[in-house]
């Protein structure tokens, strides 16, 4: 850990002449800033985990900037674009969300004064400029939510929270959906299989398409299996584990079945009205 005393010259210098210690490129980094036991002030890193939650496609990364403190603006290295999400104290409606876009950045406060227990969105990005210099990527954009409690202990509050699942869903629309592997579209890529010992196997297209963060839950419902996909490992479910390095997976659901497993090939179905897998138990392929 950097101490706090530590002035920007010494940072930049300490530990990074080796290039072999800089982080892979990334298509996509997205950093969460803020401090997770003030309230509405950690929706940065909050945003970051529910991101995470949804799976992590190849090209993206995700930061909390809350603990990475300044090698936040060094991780910047070698990404192509770049997304900092902050708490806001403007006195604006508390819930408010501005998109700030990289051309209106080019004007940021010294870094004067800057230590690591009070780093922000523009430390971030002046700090990344002085030290990266002409390896800064250019394409920066800043989204700033308005607290409305930042008490010591406080939970985030239902107005932030909701502002946060706005944002969320912009940066997945603008600037990860990209990313995501898209829906299979060989009708063999939805084939799936019972297993004698009652797993049911899915593909590596399937799963990285419709189950990011492999994790689902299931029910019997219409002579069908279905499974619909969940956030992340939190809410409970049933784990899709991986069976093979090119990520096909298996998911265990004799218990759902009754221990009635129906072994072999199914073609599955994915059901957008249902944003769930329709596996029918029914003839075999």
């Amino acid at each position: 850990m950097i101490p706090t005393s530590t002035t920007p010259d010494e940072i930049a210098q300490s530990g990074r002449a080796d290039p072999a210690l800089d982080p892979p490129g990334c298509a996509v980094m997205v950093v969460g800033c803020g401090n997770l036991l003030r309230g509405d002030d950690g929706v940065g890193p909050i945003l970051v985990r529910h991101l995470w939650e949804r799976g992590v496609p190849e090209g993206l990364r995700l930061v909390d900037g809350g603990t990475a403190g300044m090698d936040v603006a060094f991780q910047m290295r070698g990404a192509g674009r770049v997304v900092i999400v902050d708490a806001s104290a403007t006195g604006a409606a508390p819930g408010t969300v501005y998109r700030v876009p990289g051309a209106e950045l080019a004007e940021l406060p010294p870094l004067e004064g800057l230590h690591t227990h009070s780093f922000r969105w523009d430390h971030a990005i002046a700090f990344a400029r002085w030290a990266l210099a002409d390896d800064c990527p250019s394409d920066i954009t800043v989204f700033l939510i308005e607290a409305a409690n930042v008490a010591m202990g406080a939970d985030l509050s239902p107005v932030v929270t909701t502002a946060m699942n706005t944002v969320i869903d912009i940066i997945e629309a603008d600037f990860i959906a990209a990313l995501r592997p898209q829906e299979p579209s060989d009708p063999d890529d939805l084939a799936v299989e019972f297993t004698e010992d009652g797993y049911l196997r899915l593909g590596a297209a399937l799963c990285a398409a419709h189950f990011p963060a492999h994790v689902a839950v299931g029910t019997i419902r219409d002579g069908a299996l279905w499974l619909l996909p969940l956030r992340g490992p939190r809410s409970g479910g049933l784990l899709l584990k991986q069976r093979t390095p090119a990520g096909d997976r298996a998911v265990l659901v004799r218990e759902l079945l009754d221990d009635d497993i129906p072994v072999g090939c199914r073609n599955a179905v994915w059901e957008d009205a249902q944003g769930a897998l329709r596996v029918p138990l029914g003839q075999q392929k």
